[in-house]
């Protein structure tokens, strides 16, 4: 089963973009071990609405 289905993700609220694909895996890694309220601060930083940015990558 999909992460997103099986905790019902429907919004992209995040997301950083990457040349190499190791970069993107480090920097998952890294955020993984962050705190629940680091993450909060670091999308309200980009994104303070919460708003989904789904339309504005595809």
């Amino acid at each position: 089963m999909y992460y997103t289905k099986k905790y019902q993700v429907h919004t992209l609220v995040y997301y950083e973009p990457f040349e190499e694909v190791k970069e993107a895996i480090l920097r998952e890694k890294q955020l993984k071990k962050w705190k629940r309220s680091w993450k909060i601060k670091l999308i309200e930083s980009i994104n303070h609405n919460w708003e989904d940015l789904y339309d504005k990558i595809v």
